[in-house]
Parts: C-alpha cells; sequence; structure tokens
C-alpha cells in the first residue's frame, strides 16, 4: 500500500547531509515495512539487520574497543561494505542497544558517507529514557503514522476521488452526487482505522463490510497491552500506564474534554502520573493537544502546558476499546461515543498531515477544537461536529474576540462558504495540511 511517507524518504535520500535517519512511530503502523520498500527500491546495495535476533552486532557495540574498530569488524560481521556507492543499512528494533543509538554519532563524523536508517518498537520510549548520550544534532527524524484517509482512499484504488476532493477544497465547491460516496469510505474509515493490517483486511472484504475480521484491531490492542507490561520493569507505573490509557475515551466525555486526573481516581496526582503520561505519548499510542491561551504566533509559545486533551493515535482502536460493532459504525448509530470518536477522527488527520495539535478555551464555556497556524491566513479556528447540525457558540465567541481571516467547521456537510466560516467535510481533512 502507498504511504506518503515515502517521498519523505526521497528527500532524506537526496540530501547532501548524510544524517542517519530515525523513523519513530507507534507499533504497527507500517515502519519496517515502508523502509524496507523504500530501500529495496531506492538503493542497489543494501542490509538489512533487527537487533532483537542479530545479537552478535549486540554484543560488538557493548564490547570495550575503540568505535573505529567496532565500524570496522561491523563490516566484517555483516559482510557488507555500507561505505560502497549506492548502499543503505536498515538497522530495525535499534532500541535493543543504547550503544549503537549513541554510536550514530560517530557514524555521521567520521563516516558521513554512509546512508543509515533505523526504527524499533518503543523508540521514542528508548530516546526520552537514554542513559547513553544522545547524538544532538547528528541524526534526522521522522515521524510516521497510521494511514491517514488519503492514503485509505488509495488503497482503494479512489485515486480519481482523491483528486475530486482536492479540487473542490481548493475551490470551495460542492462534490454534489459524489459526497455520499466519499462519506461512505469515511465510515469505513471509522471501522478499520489506519493500521495498514487493518485496511489490508477492510479491502480483502471488498463491499461486504461485515465480513472484516475485527480480531485485527484486537491483536493491535493486545499487543499494545503486552508493551506495557514487557518494557515496563515497574509494575506501578505499568498499572498508571493502563489507568491512563483505559481513562481516555471517559476524559474526552468530560463537559470540559481536558485531560484530568481526577478521573483516574479522586487522589490521582500529577506527579505520580507524570512518567506514565509521557511513557504513553512517547510511545505515540496517544495523542497529546495542548491548550492555547492566546492564538497569536508562535502558537506553540503561548500553550499552557498543564492544560490538554489526549487522543488514541488510531480511531479504529478507539472504535475497538469501546467495543462499537461493525454494524454500529457502518450505520452511524455511535449515540454517546460519536462526538468523541469524530474529534479523535480530526485529531489523528491533522497530526498525520503534520499539524500541531493545539486547541483554545476562552470564558463563558467556550471552546475551539483545534488551532492551525496558516502563514498566509494566520491563526484559523476549527470547530468539529459529528453531524450536519453545525450551530455553534464557541466560534461567533472566537471571531468576536479575535476576528480571523476566516473559520473552519468540518461535518458531515459538503463543501461550502458562508458567513466567514468554510465548511470541510470530514472525509477532506487531511487536505488541510495544504494550509500550514
Amino acid at each position: 500500500m502507498k504511504r506518503k511517507i515515502y517521498d519523505r524518504l526521497i528527500e532524506w535520500k537526496n540530501t547532501k547531509d548524510f544524517k542517519p535517519l530515525i523513523v519513530l512511530g507507534v507499533r504497527q503502523c507500517g515502519k519496517t515495512y515502508i523502509i524496507d520498500e523504500f530501500c529495496k527500491n531506492e538503493f542497489k546495495n543494501y542490509k538489512k539487520i533487527n537487533l532483537l535476533y542479530d545479537t552478535d552486532v549486540v554484543n560488538l557495540y557493548s564490547s570495550n574497543v575503540s568505535s573505529e574498530k567496532k565500524y570496522n569488524d561491523l563490516k566484517v560481521l555483516l559482510n557488507f561494505d555500507f561505505e560502497q556507492e549506492d548502499s543503505i543499512l536498515f538497522i530495525d528494533e535499534i532500541q535493543v542497544s543504547e550503544e549503537i543509538i549513541s554510536e550514530l554519532k560517530f557514524f555521521n563524523e567520521k563516516h558521513g558517507n554512509v546512508r543509515i536508517i533505523c526504527a524499533g518498537s518503543l523508540l521514542g520510549v528508548k530516546l526520552a529514557r537514554l542513559n547513553k548520550p544522545f547524538p544532538v544534532g547528528k541524526v534526522s527524524r521522522l515521524y510516521m503514522f497510521p494511514m491517514d484517509f488519503e492514503e485509505f482512499l488509495l488503497a482503494f484504488n479512489q485515486e480519481l476521488l482523491i483528486d475530486k476532493i482536492k479540487y473542490c477544497f481548493k475551490n470551495m465547491e460542492a462534490m454534489g452526487v459524489l459526497h455520499n460516496k466519499a462519506i461512505d469510505y469515511y465510515r469505513r474509515y471509522l471501522l478499520s482505522g489506519g493500521m495498514p493490517d487493518s485496511v489490508k483486511a477492510l479491502v480483502e472484504c471488498e463491499d461486504d463490510y461485515y465480513s472484516y475480521d475485527l480480531s485485527k484491531l484486537n491483536n493491535i490492542i493486545e499487543d499494545y497491552k503486552n508493551d506495557m507490561n514487557n518494557h515496563i520493569t515497574n509494575s506501578s507505573e505499568t498499572l498508571k500506564i493502563r489507568e491512563i490509557y483505559n481513562s481516555l475515551s471517559t476524559q474526552l466525555q468530560n463537559a470540559s474534554k481536558k485531560f484530568q486526573y481526577s478521573v483516574i481516581s479522586p487522589t490521582a496526582k500529577s506527579r505520580e502520573y507524570f512518567l506514565p503520561l509521557n511513557w504513553l505519548v512517547e510511545s505515540n499510542m496517544v495523542q497529546i493537544c495542548k491548550c492555547v491561551k492566546i492564538p497569536e504566533k508562535p502558537l506553540l509559545g503561548f500553550v499552557d502546558n498543564d492544560v490538554f486533551k489526549l487522543y488514541y493515535s488510531d480511531v479504529g482502536v478507539f472504535n475497538r476499546l469501546v467495543n462499537n460493532d461493525i454494524k454500529t459504525i457502518i450505520l452511524d448509530d455511535m449515540k454517546i461515543y460519536k462526538g468523541i470518536i469524530t474529534e479523535n477522527y480530526v485529531a489523528n488527520q491533522l497530526k498525520a498531515n503534520g499539524i500541531d495539535l493545539l486547541y483554545w478555551k476562552g470564558s463563558r464555556d467556550s471552546e475551539v477544537d483545534f488551532l492551525i497556524s496558516s502563514a498566509n491566513d494566520g491563526i484559523i479556528p476549527v470547530e468539529v461536529k459529528a453531524s450536519e447540525n453545525t450551530q455553534s457558540k464557541s466560534l461567533k465567541i472566537y471571531y468576536d474576540l479575535y476576528h480571523p481571516k476566516y473559520m473552519i467547521r468540518i461535518s458531515l456537510k459538503d463543501f461550502g462558504f458562508n458567513n466567514n466560516i468554510k465548511s470541510i467535510p470530514l472525509y477532506a481533512v487531511f487536505c488541510l495540511s495544504e494550509l500550514s
């Protein structure tokens, strides 16, 4: 399946700065697959190692010899001269060896002609908790997410529909009779989410959605739970990670929607949950959306770090965690969860398309779901609605206070532009990357 990150990998290949590349992302979002395809397709000479199994490599880098000797012995050990032209080395599961992560600095400084790309399970957590020095400024990072809705449509060979959506977004022109077709695919996406194995299973169902195998998502959730157990030595921290993760659907249903430790337990203290929360964010199992006090550029300069919302990293996983079945999702009968699942979907799409997750909260219970900083249009407030009922008191309050160039309302309605509000259908959220 085509992934948009492939173009970013090509950009990295074509740079003159040969920094090792670290690809980060939530487990099972397709990192290993797309890196493997990239290396096979774009390089003449390619070697892949997996540190979970290539223990001799791990042992070599834990030995007490010079970096240069390790470097030369690695070539012999792998029987691969990664210095030869048009070559690349892929180190998978690099989180197993802190020594190799730290040695990426040596690769860059002393052997800058070598192409190295790295990935791993829970690599973000490992990098946040390294005991060895991290090679600051000597590596590049690239973040990968579950498939966004555009990639989902590509998996269904709907290139023409993508072109139509992009055209209508650019020209604020209604989709007309194609609107219902796009909404149908949107509901399919809510069912599978963006995890490649889950999307592949849905594609194989063709038009028989009810034969979709929910066990694909169940297995992903089980893997996440195993990660919480197997990669944390402190049982107390493991418990707190689970408590936070399981509380998210309840947190988002609160009137304030902001994350509150008291939802987990009346006696819960932020200092007790700081590390578990950080673990979930760095593992990319959750996405954090921070509150902005004043919607001015740069938005990140006006963030209140103590006020935030958390979203699940994949809307398909979210639906399984709250036990929404196939019929409930396809027939749009999600009831109390409909609003927060829709908002979670939008958060996932924005994040996957490089838009920081930020929101604004004002007085009189006013709140704007997301803010986008546009190079041309300033700060754009974004409101999310789960249906065609698009009345919004908060947008009016925001407009009266800050007078944005225009506002955006995301809903089930077709494209349109009225009363200074651009109507963007839920299936077109990926197009908002054009604004940032």
